[in-house]
């Protein structure tokens, strides 16, 4: 894929993403022929943009959720949205193919910048100022229809970054078994979904490590003052207008967002 697609990719990803809509499938000599390649786009949309580049999010870190994305690894894109606090509210009709994902965010207080030495836990956890609840609301810029494209195409759009709804940080969250505390999806009242962060992730901190060090070894780093979206406890669900969720992460507190 030459420099000039790449640059139509990203152009074309920046206007949907700008306007507010989707696409039904690509074209196929736009789709990135490999991962590096969609993450080399997803950067020059950001360019394209002009938009400050305010986290990242994290998914598919164990393989049922990676066997439903269609990707043998993690993946991630950055987060363009300003977050906001819990209870969130967005309008249904202006989020592209939204899907809310329950997860914690890491705020780094610190800056982890390329270098050659990996990233070890100890040194990531020591570089977050702080943990917290949240829901992510994705969404993704190509409809979700028999055209849906690759996912390097998915990767050059961010991963399906959207708006993060944040919680209050958790108290003492590095002695506190962030692992082993069940959180509780609800819609409208009624039980979705559980999960613990050991079952998803292992630990938050397991994959924002990775995310460091993939951030690292590609010469872009995370800064102080980002947020990570660490990846989905719950699966992904299809939200209807008017549906609010209620992440209940018990002792650690709770996050509402509503489509309206």
């Amino acid at each position: 894929m030459d420099i000039a697609c790449q640059r139509e990719l990203a152009s074309l990803l920046a206007t949907l993403r700008r306007e507010g809509r989707q696409q039904s499938g690509l074209d196929q000599r736009l789709v990135p022929p490999d991962n590096a390649t969609a993450y080399r786009v997803a950067g020059m949309v950001v360019e394209e943009l002009g938009w400050d580049v305010v986290g990242w999010k994290i998914a598919a870190m164990k393989e049922g959720l990676q066997r439903q994305l269609r990707t043998d690894q993690p993946i991630y894109g950055r987060v363009l949205m300003p977050v906001v606090p819990s209870p969130a509210t967005v309008e249904h009709a202006k989020v592209c193919s939204p899907i809310p994902e329950v997860e914690y965010q890491a705020i780094l207080g610190a800056d982890l910048p390329p270098r050659e030495k990996l990233y070890t836990v100890e040194e990531v956890t020591e570089a977050v100022a702080s943990l917290h609840p949240g829901i992510e609301l994705a969404e993704c810029r190509f409809v979700h229809d028999a055209a849906f494209p690759p996912l390097p195409a998915i990767l050059a759009d961010g991963a399906g970054s959207g708006i993060i709804a944040c919680g209050d940080a958790i108290p003492d969250w590095k002695t506190r078994d962030i692992a082993g505390q069940e959180v509780v999806l609800s819609c409208n009242g009624t039980l979705r979904r559980k999960g613990t962060a050991g079952e998803a992730l292992d630990h938050p901190m397991v994959p924002l490590t990775w995310l460091a060090n993939e951030l690292s070894r590609t010469g872009v780093g995370i800064k102080a003052g980002h947020i990570v979206s660490t990846g989905t406890l719950t699966g992904m669900l299809r939200p209807k207008p008017g549906d609010t969720f209620v992440a209940d992460f018990g002792p650690f507190g709770s996050v509402t967002a509503t489509y309206a």
